[in-house]
């Protein structure tokens, strides 16, 4: 048990470092501009898929270029998680064979027991006198549970393919884009289950299911959209979007047990979140719309209206099975039985309706917005995500002043955490963005760490 709980301890410490953005976290300055579409920022594109028509002129063509590459991470609240596992190490690796050399028949007698009693019974009834191995395991079970509820680490990323998007606006001004990602999205975390002991002469063996689950997807997205103007009153226009993603999905998920020494799993961990096994491809469908004014902009997206569906990798089929795979099967169907996992999970695109609104300057240089997810989906990984966004943006037309945005994004569904945004582009084409979770956790060490910490970077040609 020590080497695996000291490998999901190091993941977690140390995922900030190999962690990158999830599927539902937006990427480049729509991490600070949330679903605001602006057209001094092409990324922000992919928010509405009315918004391909503002980003370029009659018969032209806008493109981007390298990115945006995410990265980032999220963990739940595991504050001084080094001190629990030693208290824990130190209680499975005590040494407790003391109190039961040998027994005899008036032993087995005062326990409840004859002499044709099984090794099983009387492993219980030993077990049960012993107070020391009692608090012991009971102690133990206390720290599992707690490591079970509030322990995990998610880490995971998305890349624009070169180029991406690819937008051109026909003389009709009707405007196509053409796009295309990979995303990536892993967790890692602890299911407990209750400790057990069994003797065995004077050894006595601690024993629980308690497991590392590991779930990942990876997402090859491909997408195809049209927007155009469908009403011009002299006070703005209306333009109304579609957008067809065709998605190459691979879900699975991996059980390990804590107690189990032959299992190498941690050895082939980095392997198993990026392999592509279990692979579903499906359509979904996004529409959108934006009243566009001089000083004002309004929007509305419905993503994946068809809600499509994909399914994970099946736990339990022990069929074949040898060593550490049939122990985590096994393990994987009783912790199933007791309501503690699902074998077979089926993924769920859900419709999800985003409202948005902005004022802002004649050339979107100068910008306040806001945007609002009216309901929660969750993602892949089961995550749940509903976000509220605040941003003040300023880009600049000078190619040595920066442009420079800052705001406030907060989870209302899920983990419920918060960030402060902020992002510049250097040049009119180099673009940081930085989400910085405000809530904290201590690292043991008598420092604090943000639970979830996201960084993007991207070039792109100037409007």
């Amino acid at each position: 048990m020590k080497k695996y709980l000291t490998t999901f301890s190091m993941a977690i410490l140390s995922s900030s470092v190999m962690a990158s953005i999830p599927i539902y976290q937006p990427i480049g300055s729509s991490t600070v501009l949330g679903g605001y579409a602006n057209r001094q920022s092409l990324i922000t594109s992919l928010a509405n898929p009315a918004a391909p028509y503002l980003m370029t002129n009659i018969e032209s063509f806008r493109v981007g270029f390298l990115g945006p590459l995410s990265f980032g991470y999220e963990m739940g609240e595991i504050n001084n998680l080094d001190d629990k596992i030693d208290e824990l190490e130190a209680i499975l690796e005590k040494d407790y064979s003391a109190s039961f050399n040998g027994l005899s028949n008036a032993d087995l007698v005062s326990l409840g027991l004859t002499v044709n009693s099984t090794d099983e019974e009387i492993s219980a009834a030993l077990l049960q006198s012993n107070a020391e191995v009692a608090a012991a395991i009971n102690q133990a079970d206390g720290i599992i549970a707690e490591i079970g509820d509030t322990a995990y680490v998610k880490f995971s990323g998305a890349l624009q393919a070169p180029f991406m998007p690819i937008i051109y606006k026909t003389r009709n001004r009707g405007a196509f884009i053409l796009d295309a990602s990979a995303s990536f999205v892993g967790q890692v975390g602890i299911i407990s289950d209750n400790i057990s002991a069994s003797v065995s002469g004077s050894d006595i063996e601690l024993g629980s299911d308690t497991a590392v689950y590991v779930k990942r997807a990876t997402d090859y997205r491909f997408g195809l959209g049209y927007s155009q103007v469908v009403g011009r009153p002299v006070s703005g226009a209306l333009i109304l979007g579609g957008r067809v993603n065709i998605h190459n999905i691979a879900l699975n998920k991996k059980l390990s047990i804590l107690t189990d020494e032959s299992d190498d799993a941690d050895d082939g961990f980095g392997d198993f979140l990026l392999e592509r096994k279990s692979v579903e491809t499906g359509v979904s469908l996004d529409l959108g719309a934006i009243w566009s004014a001089p000083n004002y902009q309004l929007g509305a997206s419905l993503a994946n209206v068809n809600e499509p569906e994909f399914d994970f990798g099946e736990l339990g089929n022990c069929s074949g099975l040898s060593g550490s795979d049939l122990t985590s099967c096994n393990a994987a169907v009783r912790l199933s039985d007791e309501g503690k996992l699902e074998l077979k999970e089926t993924y769920k695109m859900k419709s999800q309706l985003t409202l948005d609104a902005a004022v802002m300057s004649t050339n979107q240089n100068w910008s306040l917005a806001g945007s609002y997810d009216v309901n929660s989906v969750a993602d892949p990984i089961g995550d749940k995500y509903q976000w509220k966004v605040i941003s003040l943006s300023y880009f600049s037309d000078n190619l040595l002043f920066p442009g420079i945005r800052v705001g406030y994004r907060k989870n209302h569904a899920g983990s419920k955490l918060s960030y402060a945004t902020v992002g510049a582009t250097l040049f009119r084409r180099l673009d940081f963005d930085l989400a910085y979770g405000l809530e904290k956790f201590s690292d043991g060490d008598g420092g604090t760490l943000p639970r979830s910490l996201y960084f993007s970077v991207g070039y792109g040609f100037a409007f």
